[in-house]
């Protein structure tokens, strides 16, 4: 309960961090940009609430699939908004310093010259308004007074002209003492006679709008981008692996691996039907899916599932648990997954033609009193034929190192999915991605053919692999 209040207080304050600094300091309070940005910031926080209310109670699955795509996908603009508002942060002192040229055109570079600029603007519009003080009558042939405006000065002598030319059209001039009535400019009339100084735009201000502007667009750009990348298919990897003791005629043998497709509440039967068609093109002998392939039951997913029924090899098609595999009840899909022409491994090996494959539990399966048991899954083997292990999460590379398994094919680690998620998935994982060598036995990790969460991924595109083994002639 406490974990779950103190998680919703630091999701509740990045939503107001980034609402501050993208909204609040780069709108003005009751404009139409105030109201939009932050209904959009409240809309998206209420998603990520529905989301999660969603797993509570007994919902349909197919509201949680809606509620749960806009709510992953807000979580991952969010990131980027958060990530874009803290290089504002250290970019904000920089702009600071640049010149800035306000709207009447001057040049300014520090905050007090704008404020110079305000008051100037406020003293010339005091000395356009009319004075107490003013005298509300001119003397014919004098001079303007001092305290006159040009405007009223040119007004005063032109209603002088005017009384003149009436004077003589009537037959009779103007006494040379004689006073002539001006009545004073009324408020509304000097009011259009003026010309307003605009306020000019403040450092501030300005620094603030193109911060949020380029922060906004450059977040739903990424975001927008990363998801159009999942959603179009995995790329195809093509990787030569050597291995000890492989016979001749195996050489070329093409393990087609795929992983992480993350079937749910997000992608579905359509995105299935992509990566079966896609591994299907690549001509597999044997195809090896390392986990994490649903995050839902059977009830809900078996519809999504079903294409995969369509995969197709000469030495068939090989399953080992992942960790989202246990968070979706386990033992259903054990008993489900072979329907689907799959045959899964749990701690247990199968001897082909020229090696052996083999496959251990998750690591997740300790807390149903299983897990990964690599004596077992081993034990008796032919020693001097290779060992290919399907093993969920490139962490028991080291148990595979001694017990002398030549390569291992993990998944798990989705390339980080989200920069800059691979720096942290590179602390918690051997390999991030790719082939390495550890000791005798060889790691090869897939980003993954699907997402979890956001089906968005950025600097670690989603990939299906072929490894096309041949003999090491290196030993």
């Amino acid at each position: 309960m406490l974990v779950g209040v103190v998680m919703l207080g630091i999701v509740a304050g990045m939503h107001w961090y980034v609402w501050r600094r993208l909204v609040r300091d780069s709108t003005a309070t009751g404009s139409l940009g105030r109201r939009l940005g932050t209904g959009v910031i409240v809309f998206g926080g209420l998603s990520l609430g529905a989301m999660l209310a969603t797993r509570i109670g007994d919902v349909p699955f197919a509201l949680v699939r809606v509620v749960s795509t806009v709510g992953f996908l807000w979580a991952a603009v969010l990131i980027y908004l958060l990530l874009g508002v803290l290089v504002g942060e250290v970019v904000r002192p920089l702009l600071a310093r640049l010149p800035f040229r306000s709207k009447d055109g001057r040049a300014t570079s520090t905050a007090r010259d704008l404020a110079a600029v305000g008051d100037s603007a406020e003293s010339k519009g005091a000395a356009r308004a009319p004075s107490d003080r003013e005298t509300p009558a001119l003397t014919t042939g004098s001079a303007s007074s001092a305290t006159d405006t040009p405007e009223r000065a040119h007004a005063g002598t032109a209603t002088t002209e005017r009384t003149s030319s009436e004077s003589r059209t009537a037959g009779t001039a103007p006494a040379s003492n004689e006073t002539v009535a001006v009545t004073p400019a009324s408020p509304a009339t000097e009011q259009a006679e003026t010309t307003t100084q605009p306020t000019p735009l403040s450092r501030r201000v300005f620094v603030s709008r193109a911060l949020a502007g380029v922060t906004a667009v450059a977040a739903v750009a990424t975001v927008g981008g990363g998801t159009y990348g999942v959603l179009k298919g995995p790329a195809v990897n093509y990787v030569t692996v050597p291995l000890r003791r492989l016979p001749a005629d195996a050489t070329g043998f093409r393990i087609t691996l795929v992983s992480d497709l993350h079937l749910g509440p997000v992608l579905g039967r359509d995105f299935t039907r992509t990566v079966v068609d896609a591994v299907n093109g690549t001509r597999p002998d044997l195809i090896a899916i390392a986990g994490d392939l649903v995050d839902a039951s059977v009830a809900d997913l078996r519809d999504a599932t079903a294409p995969l029924a369509d995969l197709r090899a000469p030495h068939g098609v090989f399953f080992g648990m992942g960790n989202h595999e246990y968070y979706s009840g386990p033992d259903e899909w054990i008993e489900y997954l072979p329907s689907l022409g799959m045959r899964v491994l749990l701690n247990s090996r199968v001897s082909l033609a020229s090696f052996d494959i083999a496959g251990v539990d998750d690591v997740e399966g300790e807390a149903y009193g299983r897990g990964p048991d690599m004596a077992a899954t081993l034990r008796g083997r032919d020693t001097t034929r290779p060992c290919v292990l399907l093993a969920h999460q490139p962490v028991l590379v080291h148990d595979a190192v001694d017990h002398g398994v030549d390569l291992q094919l993990s998944g798990h680690t989705h390339g980080g999915q989200l920069f800059p998620g691979n720096l942290l998935a590179g602390l918690a994982n051997p390999t991030v991605a790719g082939l390495e060598r550890y000791g005798d036995t060889q790691l090869y990790v897939t980003r993954g053919a699907g997402a979890w969460g956001p089906p968005t991924r950025v600097a670690a595109p989603s990939d299906i692999t072929v490894l096309e083994l041949v003999p090491d002639t290196s030993v």
